[in-house]
């Protein structure tokens, strides 16, 4: 452990009574233990699809539809094809009502 640096006429006391290397070592280790008990204790959750200041989202993009129903792409487009599905264009976009998809989800009754 050194006390005291000289530089060149002067001697000045050391701040941290290790070596920089050492120190600089001592920090990452620190950061890294941090960061693995951070990711440790977030909770993985799965996509969120609400928007703040409504009760449900009105309008869905493909790819959320795909997310919430763990299929692909390929799949929705059949879905529309078949008229399971009712798309709604606004300019270039696609999106699906929440109530299509809630129909959807429900099973159906045979009569």
């Amino acid at each position: 452990m050194k006390e005291n640096v000289s530089n060149g006429n002067q001697v000045t006391p050391m701040l941290f009574p290790f070596d920089p290397t050492e120190y600089w070592e001592q920090i990452r280790q620190i950061i890294r233990e941090e960061v693995k008990s951070a990711e440790k204790g977030r909770p993985v959750s799965p996509p969120s699809f609400q928007t703040p200041g409504l009760t449900y989202k009105p309008l869905f993009k493909i790819a959320e539809v795909c997310a919430l129903f763990h299929v692909s792409k390929p799949t929705i487009y059949d879905w529309v094809k078949h008229g399971k599905l009712k798309p709604y264009k606004i300019r270039s976009r696609v999106y699906f009502l929440w109530q299509d998809i809630q129909l959807l989800l429900q099973p159906k009754q045979d009569n």
